[in-house]
C-alpha cells in the first residue's frame, strides 16, 4: 500500500471539496460528494480505511467535466495508452484514466491504491483491491442513482459482500451495454460502447467466485 499524500489528508478534505466544486458542474459535484460518503460507509463496514475511500470518491470524477479533446490530449501528452474503444468514447472511458493521472500530478495523491481505484472505477479490472471494489460499487449505488437495474438489491448486497456485489453490477452493466450495442451499426459496435476490460473483469470474478 502507498501512503497518503501530505497535501491531501482527512483534515484537508474541506479544501479538496472546494477544489472539486470549482472543477465540476453542480450536478457532477453533488454526485461526487455522494460517492465519497457512500465509499466511506462501505469502507467502514468492510474494514477498509474510510479516509482513503473519501479521497478516492472525492477525486474519482475530477476529469469528468473536461472536453473529449482535453481528455485525449492529457493521455497523449503523458504517454497514457488509448484504445480505439476509449478514443471513440472518451467522456465515458477516458475520464477515469485522465482523472487518475490528474489526481497524482494536480492534487498530489501518492497512494497507488487510491490512484488505481480512480483509474478503474468505470471498467473494473481483474484482481481489484478492496478500495477499488468499494469505489466501483459506491459509484453505482450512491443515493443519486435512480435508474440502474436491480438497484435496491445491489445496495443491500453491497454491505454484505463486495465480490458478489461487484459481480452483480458487472453482469447488469454488460447486459445493458450489449442491449445498447444491438441497436448500433456494425462499425459503432466494433468501437464501443463496451470496453473489453469490463468483460475481462466479469469473467475473472465469475470464475473466482465459482472456485471459492
Amino acid at each position: 500500500m502507498g501512503t497518503k499524500s501530505p497535501e491531501i489528508k482527512t483534515a484537508d478534505l474541506k479544501k479538496l471539496r472546494k477544489m472539486m466544486e470549482k472543477e465540476l458542474s453542480a450536478k457532477r459535484y453533488e454526485h461526487t460528494l455522494s460517492v465519497a460518503y457512500t465509499a466511506a460507509s462501505l469502507a467502514m463496514v468492510h474494514g477498509a480505511d474510510p479516509d482513503r475511500a473519501l479521497i478516492a470518491g472525492m477525486l474519482h470524477d475530477c476529469a469528468k467535466c473536461l472536453s473529449n479533446k482535453k481528455l485525449i490530449s492529457i493521455c497523449e501528452k503523458n504517454d497514457l495508452p488509448i484504445s480505439e474503444t476509449e478514443r471513440q468514447n472518451p467522456a465515458a472511458l477516458l475520464h477515469a484514466k485522465a482523472g487518475s493521472f490528474l489526481a497524482g500530478v494536480k492534487y498530489g495523491v501518492e497512494d497507488e491504491d487510491i490512484l488505481n481505484a480512480i483509474r478503474y472505477h468505470t471498467t473494473g479490472r481483474p484482481g481489484m483491491s478492496s478500495l477499488e471494489k468499494i469505489l466501483y460499487i459506491a459509484d453505482y449505488i450512491e443515493p443519486g442513482r435512480k435508474h440502474a437495474s436491480n438497484l435496491g438489491l445491489i445496495r443491500r448486497m453491497a454491505y454484505r459482500d463486495l465480490d458478489e456485489t461487484l459481480l452483480k453490477i458487472l453482469e447488469d452493466t454488460l447486459s445493458y451495454l450489449h442491449s445498447v450495442s444491438s441497436h448500433l451499426t456494425d462499425a459503432a459496435q466494433k468501437n464501443g460502447p463496451l470496453d473489453p476490460m469490463t468483460q475481462k473483469t466479469y469473467e475473472y470474478y465469475k470464475t473466482s467466485l465459482r472456485k471459492g
